[in-house]
């Protein structure tokens, strides 16, 4: 099953089509940003409002770890099913700057743990490529709706840095960065 960032662009259009949504608002974060970005830009998708929350947008993208799953990832694949949700739990862990409730890390590792969800989770790194990100970058300064920009200032995934240069590629959009 391809789950790579072309093709969630293509469902999320699709998605809005079939559920008939003109014009909705948009909120999204980390690949959703990518997703939905591409979804507007080349696939015709409008939005009324549009919040990009520490997105994945500009190249390069992805951490040591995330490397390194895309390059191994069969062998993660077949990690015993305790290990593998040490991985999750980790690797969600590793985005959390300010401390959550474990109810609420849990319940965004649930949905890894199956066994299809394992699958999933695998096949997103494997699949990740920055050509999907390089195919709309240029065409940022088109973006047709008010966008608003929200970053979080400590994020260990997507820096700072990388949420102010998306800010100066789309010229009309506001910046608001939150503490940690």
């Amino acid at each position: 099953q391809r789950t790579s960032l072309d093709v969630q662009g293509e469902v999320f259009a699709e998605m809005l089509a079939h559920w008939k949504l003109d014009r909705p608002t948009v909120v999204a974060h980390d690949f959703g940003g990518a997703t939905t970005l591409r979804a507007h830009l080349l696939h015709g998708c409008d939005y009324r409002r549009y919040v990009l929350m520490n997105v994945v947008a500009l190249r390069p993208w992805g951490s040591d770890f995330f490397d390194h799953v895309r390059r191994h990832g069969d062998a993660f694949a077949g990690l015993p099913p305790h290990i593998h949700a040490a991985v999750v739990r980790a690797y969600i862990g590793g985005a959390i700057v300010t401390p959550i409730d474990a109810e609420d890390q849990e319940a965004l590792a649930a949905p890894w743990l199956s066994q299809e969800g394992r699958g999933s989770f695998y096949r997103q790194f494997a699949q990740a490529d920055e050509r999907y990100t390089a195919e709309v970058e240029a065409l940022y300064p088109d973006i047709r709706c008010p966008v608003q920009i929200v970053w979080g200032a400590d994020d260990p995934w997507i820096p700072l840095a990388r949420g102010q240069a998306l800010h100066a590629m789309i010229p009309r959009a506001g910046f608001e960065v939150l503490a940690g």
